[in-house]
């Protein structure tokens, strides 16, 4: 039987970033590794919109996780040094609380009433769970994509604990392009019939609008590089029915096809809505009136920032400009610009260009 994630949960109100408060949620997380200290070695990751807390196999659940060769004895987050802290954000169905979870106070499931999500939210869910442990100070804190966000949420509320920054193909706030992309992929979930106002039968969910949505986002994870190399124009030769006389010809339909089945019925609608929305409402210069405002209140020794040549969703010149702003207050900063063809989702499967810097960061000599 797998190990379930371990849990904390809040005592009492946790009063959310933009009003309203959740009664004594939950939040969900796994760790590797031996913590050291008050948490001189500990590593503190925020994920991206959709994984769970699961980043790494581990003798309670063998299953690959996420990140599975970056964590582990011997690999970049070296366990057999560092405690590793992987946080699956307040808002998500995998274990912390969200909309898909009971409200205690009404014996019901959240679903829309669910207050507003931020990655504030997030980050503070990952404090409860930091305090929990006992720790004092962290290592690292470590952010992918959406986590990139909720880490500097979290430098930037917490700088008493100090530490290390590595940012991976994220920035200080979404861009015109990826707000665009992220609104119509809602729009696609709540104008699917069976979604109905968010009160959707949980066995019966809005599946085309989740796939639609799915496809939408994969079509932005990926570079147009990368698709070039591997479709170019193959074309597949399947019968069809009647409403699939317009599309379905070619391999990259296939490949988007395959993927978004994949993900449909694995994560709950809502919980999608709140936290796609809370990745467009992140914006880094709230914390002090302006981004060199929030970059001052930092309190970090050492940052890398790391960004991918074909990233769509978050360019890297937002990488560059994220740099720029740490490097104004943390001396030892260091800008990577990786040539990855994969696209956003590189840091997930371009590991021989991953692990070399991320080492470098643990190993500078």
């Amino acid at each position: 039987m797998r190990e379930a994630s371990k849990t904390v949960q809040v005592d009492g109100k946790f009063v959310m970033h933009r009003g309203g408060f959740l009664e004594s949620p939950t939040i969900a997380y796994e760790t590797w590794g031996e913590l050291k200290g008050k948490g001189e070695n500990a590593i503190v990751l925020f994920t991206g919109l959709s994984p769970s807390a699961h980043a790494s196999s581990s003798p309670g659940n063998p299953s690959a996780g996420w990140w599975e060769d970056m964590i582990g004895s011997g690999l970049p987050l070296d366990s057999d040094k560092y405690f590793i802290i992987c946080i699956n954000s307040l808002g998500s169905c995998y274990g912390s609380t969200g909309p898909a979870s009971e409200n205690p106070s009404t014996g019901e499931i959240y679903r829309t009433k669910f207050p507003v999500l931020t990655l504030e939210d997030v980050a503070e869910g990952g404090y409860e769970v930091i305090r929990a442990l006992g720790l004092e100070k962290v290592h690292t804190t470590i952010g992918c994509s959406m986590g990139g966000m909720t880490a500097l949420a979290f430098c930037v509320r917490h700088p008493e604990l100090g530490g290390g920054l590595i940012s991976i193909s994220s920035a200080t706030r979404a861009l015109p392009f990826s707000i665009a992309i992220r609104s119509l992929q809602r729009e696609m979930i709540v104008k699917d019939p069976k979604w109905n106002n968010g009160n959707y039968d949980l066995a019966d969910p809005p599946v085309v609008g989740q796939r639609l949505a799915r496809k939408l986002g994969m079509m932005t994870y990926r570079s147009p590089r990368e698709w070039e190399q591997r479709f170019g124009r193959e074309r597949i030769s399947l019968e069809m029915h009647s409403d699939e006389q317009f599309f379905g010809d070619f391999a990259v339909e296939s490949y988007l096809e395959n993927h978004a089945n994949r993900f449909t019925g694995q994560f709950d609608a809502n919980c999608y809505l709140y936290l796609s929305r809370a990745s467009d409402l992140f914006d880094f210069a709230e914390h002090g009136g302006s981004l060199a405002a929030g970059f001052k209140k930092l309190n970090l020794e050492r940052a890398m920032v790391i960004g991918v040549e074909t990233d769509l969703l978050f360019p890297v010149r937002q990488q560059d400009e994220l740099a720029k702003g740490l490097a104004e207050v943390i001396p030892d900063t260091e800008f990577v610009h990786l040539d990855c063809i994969k696209g956003h989702d590189s840091f997930l499967v371009e590991m021989d260009a991953f692990r070399p810097v991320i080492s470098r960061y643990f190993d500078p000599n």
